[in-house]
């Protein structure tokens, strides 16, 4: 069977992807959701106007990979920050679960590195402590926990940072 890598197409997203994005985040947070017992995840309730009105942003980046059904199956987003310049803060990386574990989640963190602007030296993003699955592809991108903070919900969110290569 060939990979899932060698058939997608990578695209950037604007607002006029807003809705297949918002479908395709809601649909893989909910393991998110259910592992932390939490069903008030910032993914899963962000409306159609938050999400539309993110991406029209000027600072916001969302890449997303669709297979050869032309079919939305990956995407993440990230931001250089406007308190930082030198940080990107990455979010939102999301898989469809159909598709998991076929390196969909690689690729976009590489496609990430690859398109940030130069003046980018580091990359901060945060995750659920029970996330355990994206901590493990995190780590193996060179990911290093800095803090973790504690939530409502009673779980920790785990920020971590990579310096770019």
């Amino acid at each position: 069977m060939e990979s899932m890598e060698s058939m997608e197409s990578v695209v950037r997203l604007t607002v006029g992807a807003a809705g297949e994005l918002l479908t395709l985040q809601r649909a893989a947070y909910v393991t998110e959701a259910q592992a932390h017992h939490d069903l008030d995840l910032p993914p899963l309730t962000q409306s159609f106007g938050e999400l539309s009105s993110e991406l029209s942003e000027p600072g916001v980046t969302a890449v997303g990979l669709r297979d050869e059904a032309d079919r939305l199956v990956a995407a993440v987003r990230f931001r250089v920050s406007s308190v930082e310049p030198n940080v990107a803060e990455l979010g939102r990386l999301v898989v469809a679960p159909d598709v998991q574990g076929r390196g969909l989640g690689s690729r976009l963190l590489t496609i990430v590195e690859e398109h940030l602007p130069a003046s980018v030296t580091d990359i901060r993003l945060f995750t659920g402590e029970r996330s355990l699955g994206n901590l493990r592809l995190y780590a193996r991108f060179g990911y290093e926990e800095t803090h973790s903070t504690p939530t409502p919900g009673g779980y920790a969110l785990v920020h971590l940072a990579k310096r770019v290569p």
